[in-house]
């Protein structure tokens, strides 16, 4: 890898590393997504709202199924708390939520939406009011129980439609708070019903038309919270209060197990951050490799087979003035290689040389050639003086 390559891999991670930093440090968008989940801290999240209901009321029981289950189910008495921008109660599941409001229980359901039959059952019927003369819609609630209602009205700051109650069964059904878009003076003087009561059999029913009203942002804004305690003044807090988890847009539904890594965004790019690092490891360290070089083993050396072939023919022959032969030429050629004496002329002269660059003494170099004399004037020997032969040879090499 040459210096210049060296330098734009440098370039390219710390670019790749200041983007990641960049991404890690810019402040978190505003979420206004309307969750109502009492778990979320977002702007239109419950949880301040479920933490004060908490210490206020005796027994709250999460309600993670349809209304439909759990009232199969003979549920005890008590307050079904429902809070979400759209409600859609189906004629069956209705049918069951009445039969056991009769029995004296109460349903609270603040919703912007509500579809089904449930208005046309208590003869009621749901509007929009927009502004039309400004970009901006702030609606301000308010309560028309002289011991609950405030000099000022309550002011939703975020921009929102309102929506309200136009027609309702004035002969039975009770007003509780009423609402309007942002007048002066933050007094509503053309009052729109957002929140109701209607009686039904022993129980009763509580519809508001403003969940936001239960929102992190609005219990957190100015004087607010009084707002949301004054209407928890008409439920009852000593029965309990079964918790709506299963209608709420903001409900945990978990698809996969990278979930806990996308929640969070340090983990998320973290891992982004690895992939990436994976994938530069594989590219670039691919490259540096060999491919496996296949591996050729070396020719066997023959040589010491062959041999044992040929003396094994011998021996089977018998022939031991052949073998006898054989030893002699090699030991002659290893004294023309390997000492550098030439075998033309055996004579005192060679057998003097001989001792000289050996350890063999003189007599003893003398006594191996005589012998080697008497075997090749020999037409044939025995095993014996083979043996003999080989031993000689041997002893002389040794002393080389």
């Amino acid at each position: 890898m040459n210096k210049s390559y060296k330098i734009v891999i440098g370039l390219f991670i710390a670019l790749l590393g200041f983007l990641v930093f960049l991404e890690a440090s810019k402040p978190e968008p505003v979420n206004w997504f309307p969750s109502y989940a009492e778990t979320d801290k977002i702007p239109l999240g419950t949880y301040i709202f479920y933490e004060n209901l908490s210490e206020k009321a005796q027994d709250i029981q999460p309600m993670f199924q349809s209304p439909y289950i759990h009232l199969s189910d003979s549920l005890k008495n008590g307050t079904y708390f429902f809070i979400s921008n759209s409600i859609y109660i189906d004629d069956a599941e209705l049918d069951k939520l009445l039969a056991w409001v009769e029995k004296g229980n109460q349903v609270f359901i603040a919703a912007d939406n509500f579809q089904g039959n449930l208005l046309d059952t208590l003869n009621i019927e749901q509007r929009a009011r927009i502004q039309t003369d400004d970009l901006t819609s702030h609606p301000q609630v308010n309560l028309v129980n002289p011991a609950l209602k405030s000099k000022d009205a309550y002011e939703f700051t975020h921009n929102k439609d309102l929506m309200f109650f136009r027609e309702i069964d004035t002969a039975n059904q009770t007003v509780l708070g009423v609402a309007n878009l942002k007048e002066e003076n933050n007094v509503i003087k053309k009052p729109l019903v957002n929140f109701i009561k209607a009686p039904f059999g022993k129980g009763e029913i509580l519809l508001h038309s403003s969940p936001e009203i239960f929102s992190n942002y609005f219990m957190l804004t100015k004087n607010n919270y009084q707002y949301v305690e004054n209407v928890l003044a008409y439920i009852n807090l000593n029965n309990t209060i079964f918790w709506d988890k299963n209608y709420k847009p903001g409900k945990v539904i978990h698809t996969s197990p990278l979930y806990i890594l996308f929640s969070n965004r340090y983990l998320k790019w973290a891992y982004y951050f690895v992939i990436i690092g994976a994938i530069l490891f594989v590219f670039f360290e691919g490259k540096r490799k060999q491919k496996s070089i296949k591996i050729i083993p070396p020719l066997k050396n023959q040589t010491y087979d062959y041999t044992r072939t040929v003396a094994g023919m011998y021996l089977d022959k018998k022939d031991h003035k052949a073998i006898a032969e054989k030893q002699i030429e090699y030991l002659l050629y290893f004294i023309r290689t390997g000492l550098r004496t030439d075998t033309g002329k055996i004579n005192d002269e060679f057998y003097l040389t001989l001792a000289e660059r050996t350890k063999n003494k003189l007599e003893e170099v003398k006594a191996l050639f005589n012998f080697i004399e008497k075997i090749q004037q020999k037409p044939k020997i025995s095993k014996e003086e083979l043996l003999s032969l080989h031993k000689k040879i041997s002893t002389f090499k040794q002393n080389t």
